[in-house]
């Protein structure tokens, strides 16, 4: 009798727990004959609520730790994602790359929490000032988070991509709700079960996969959302975006070019600024 595979069904990241969509759908992955090889949760919009709660609580504990322990921990990151590269070069494989391109990819991942990792106690030196102003004052201005990120990752993602708009968002402490593509769910949600292990605390990262145009509106137009990061937006998405966002003054960034950059640190923080009188 012929055995039947157990295909794996990939979970949301919501909280640090692994959870089925609460709409119940799930997206179907092929591999390139057809052939279904495992179920991907499909993020809903209640998904999408629960997601930005879970970053909002989290949010001043992971801001409230040493950019030194920050660093430890995005460093963890990347070497438990290098124990498991076996098994990501499988699930990029299975999203259509050639075994190649997959290697290629999950080195270039690894290399860029390597990366942020080390830019963690270091970006608030290089971005900061002392200010020359014309009074009996002291004033410096310093750079901190913003609070909870949404990042609208595109199709073409993969993990090279996904970790170029994680880790300079958390690098300064901020929380994040991503939002990716079924194209690259598989591999997405795989490395959410390398976070449940790498001492990231629950909440920092929440990872969803849906329809990008569903979540989209969604999650711009959230009142407890502090920016929006968008991959690969086109001019009409971009509009529509500043639309969306316009309520609450969201900060939308709109990143392409080099992955390893460290003013992706600098574009989700605010500068603070403090004067302090001297000579009295």
């Amino acid at each position: 009798m012929q055995r039947l595979d157990v295909l794996k069904t990939y979970k949301l990241l919501i909280g640090g727990a692994y959870e089925r969509s609460e709409s119940g759908r799930y997206l179907p992955l092929r591999d390139k004959k057809g052939g279904l090889v495992a179920n991907i949760a499909w993020a809903s919009r209640k998904d999408l609520r629960n997601a930005v709660v879970a970053a909002r609580g989290a949010q001043s504990g992971w801001a409230g730790r040493s950019a030194y322990n920050r660093g430890q921990i995005l460093y963890r990151i990347a070497e438990m994602m290098e124990g498991r590269k076996t098994q990501f070069v499988a699930e990029r494989m299975r999203e259509g790359a050639t075994a190649k391109a997959a290697e290629a990819d999950v080195a270039a991942a690894i290399d860029l929490w390597v990366h942020y990792a080390g830019w963690c106690d270091k970006y608030q030196q290089v971005f900061s000032a002392v200010n020359p102003v014309s009074s009996a004052h002291f004033n410096f201005s310093v750079p901190e988070p913003t609070g909870v990120v949404g990042v609208l990752a595109d199709a073409a993602a993969p993990l090279q991509a996904l970790a170029a708009s994680l880790a300079p968002v958390i690098a300064s402490g901020n929380t994040v709700v991503w939002v990716g593509p079924a194209a690259i769910g598989a591999s997405a949600l795989t490395f959410g079960e390398v976070l449940g292990t790498s001492d990231l605390p629950a909440g920092v990262v929440n990872l969803l996969v849906s329809e990008r145009a569903e979540l989209r509106p969604h999650l711009a137009g959230h009142m407890d959302v502090n920016a929006v990061v968008a991959v690969g937006a086109d001019d009409a998405e971009r509009k529509q975006l500043q639309l969306d966002a316009v309520r609450n003054l969201k900060r939308l960034t709109f990143w392409e070019g080099p992955a390893a950059d460290p003013y992706r640190i600098l574009a989700l923080t605010e500068t603070k600024t403090t004067w302090h009188p001297v000579g009295f």
